[in-house]
């Protein structure tokens, strides 16, 4: 039996009659055309599909929508703060080359704004432990470290 939910995504409100069984990230890329949510592993291991769920990462591969029913989904699309600018961390995983396919950028930056948001002066082990359980296939992680501490820096002011 389907249930209706509504889900803000992004600021903006999204409805749909659902089966119970359907993933937060099926509803995300499906319901709300926003395909940045990516699939990797589907058992919660790469964290390609993390979103922010009321302001706290979570693992859209783990969720049913209904579970988000009533709640606040951020993605990577809503991360920019215009349509001409891109946010500190997505533009400096691309100024780093640490989004070298692309797959697991979306996931990482979700995380990594998080840590920002609580520390804007993470140690590199810091940002190792935070960032544990992001898979990347291209084996970039030196340059996602590299670009964390750019985004940092660019958002406290400092130079880098």
């Amino acid at each position: 039996m389907n249930r209706k939910i509504s889900i803000e995504i992004n600021g903006r409100s999204f409805e749909g009659e659902v089966e119970p069984r359907l993933l937060l990230a099926d509803f995300i890329r499906d319901n709300a055309a926003l395909t940045g949510t990516h699939l990797g592993c589907e058992h919660g291991v790469c964290g390609a599909c993390t979103v922010q769920l009321d302001g706290r990462p979570v693992r859209s591969c783990l969720l049913f929508a209904v579970q988000a029913n009533g709640r606040r989904i951020a993605t990577v699309e809503g991360m920019a703060p215009s349509t001409t600018e891109l946010h500190p961390l997505q533009q400096a995983f691309i100024d780093e080359q640490a989004a070298h396919c692309g797959y697991c950028y979306n996931g990482m930056t979700i995380k990594a704004s998080e840590l920002l948001a609580q520390n804007p002066h993470p140690s590199e082990a810091e940002i190792r432990s935070h960032m544990d359980g992001h898979l990347c296939r291209c084996g970039t992680y030196p340059r996602v470290m590299k670009a964390i501490q750019v985004a940092a820096a660019r958002i406290t002011g400092e130079s880098r």
